[in-house]
């Protein structure tokens, strides 16, 4: 039996009651169905039963991308995946040019470093989206055409700032320059608006635990025709990553090595929920949530990490405290008082931002109790800030907190 604190000693929290809100920019929420499908008996991934869910979301999983052409589904997480989408393509010392925007564009330049790519990083101040303007005079510079492709982060997760990939591709043809263009999707698909055909995407890498809704574990490569046979003449060594093996089996349905079975099934479910909500909903969901957080924000008096309005985040919005205030100590304070998990910041915005996740499975109900619960927490640690947020949230979504409907609904 447990014993009594002593008189006078806190008693320490063991139970929270109610839903634990998690509001991270990933992992997000798991709706039931997709958990009850990953919770379903494991089948045999060389029968019938796995050959018709291969081949269905294989098929399911381009629609997400907005692609024709393969989608490899890899066990993994998306770190994974940015090495699938650099061994495939590039060989031993090829040069490739990549764009800082934040932390993680800065570890996709650091592994293809460490795997033996020359890797140029055209630095940025980690409160705006790739330059369009800059990877394109870089790139008119490259008479030679020693770079070989151009890594950009689409939706960079620890600022809250969306690079404008459409402009990219424009630097990248007006340079005239045969470069690949590579892009992480891993906070923005299935979150905001992505084209990957339409856009000129050579590889879009992706991953399984954000907008698509699902636990860690699955990662992703859309692949253009240019980027396949970039892939024919790739020496960099792959076994694992090797997009033709997989490609020759996927055909059939299959995967050339035991594939996360569970999760494929779980992938299904989630593919289906977000065709059923419809993407252009999906999407738009996600938009206002973003705008009443940012409108809380605003109203609390605090900065946001993203300096451009054009390039905001619709997956979550990262928030600088005053100085002096701890980011971290407010995150735990929020995380006691209120059960709701928010990012920390990374990289050397450790401690000074904090990140609300407004993507994945989630609603206004959902969003503006995190808002309620952050607005308490800034209360409890004494940070300056104008009450009122979750008011002003409440007053941006107005009366459009809903998908439109057809009057025949």
């Amino acid at each position: 039996m447990r014993q009594p604190p002593a008189q006078g000693d806190p008693c320490p929290m063991t139970y929270q009651p109610g839903r634990h809100f998690l509001q991270i920019p990933g992992p997000t929420n798991t709706p039931l169905p997709v958990l009850a499908a990953v919770a379903k008996p494991t089948i045999d991934h060389r029968g019938p039963e796995f050959q018709k869910l291969g081949r269905e979301v294989l098929a399911g999983i381009k629609t997400i991308f907005r692609t024709g052409g393969p989608v490899v589904i890899y066990p993994a997480s998306g770190t994974g995946a940015w090495e699938a989408a650099l061994v495939n393509t590039l060989s031993p010392g090829d040069h490739v040019l990549m764009f800082e925007t934040g932390w993680f564009s800065t570890l996709w330049s650091r592994m293809a470093k460490k795997i033996g790519l020359e890797a140029e990083v055209l630095e940025g101040d980690w409160r705006s989206g790739a330059a369009a303007d800059r990877i394109e005079a870089r790139l008119a510079e490259d008479r030679e055409h020693r770079i070989r492709a151009v890594c950009v982060v689409h939706n960079e997760t620890s600022t809250g700032v969306t690079s404008d990939i459409p402009a990219v591709r424009r630097a990248i043809d007006a340079a005239g320059h045969p470069a690949l263009l590579l892009v992480d999707t891993i906070s923005s698909l299935g979150s905001i608006d992505y084209r990957h055909e339409e856009w000129g995407v050579d590889v879009t890498v992706g991953g399984s635990q954000k907008g698509l809704m699902l636990p860690p574990g699955l990662s992703f490569n859309a692949i253009s025709e240019k980027a396949l046979a970039a892939a024919r003449q790739a020496r960099m060594p792959r076994s694992f990553w090797d997009w033709q093996e997989m490609i020759a089996a996927n055909a059939n349905g299959f995967f050339p090595y035991t594939p996360a079975t569970n999760m494929l099934q779980g992938l299904r479910v989630a593919i289906d929920l977000l065709h059923e909500e419809g993407l252009e909903n999906v999407f738009a969901r996600h938009d206002r949530a973003a705008a009443a957080t940012r409108a809380a924000v605003d109203h609390w008096g605090f900065e946001i990490q993203c300096r451009n309005p054009e390039e905001y985040s619709s997956s979550l919005t990262a928030v600088r405290l005053p100085e002096g205030y701890s980011a971290d100590e407010l995150r735990a304070e929020i995380l006691a008082r209120s059960n709701t998990s928010l990012g920390n910041g990374l990289g050397p915005l450790a401690d000074r931002v904090f990140r609300i996740g407004h993507l994945g499975d989630f609603n206004t109900a959902s969003l503006t109790g995190t808002l309620a619960a952050i607005e308490l927490g800034l209360a409890a640690r004494g940070i300056p800030h104008r009450p009122g947020g979750v008011e002003a949230a409440l007053r941006a979504l107005g009366g459009n907190a809903g998908p439109k409907m057809n009057a025949t609904e």
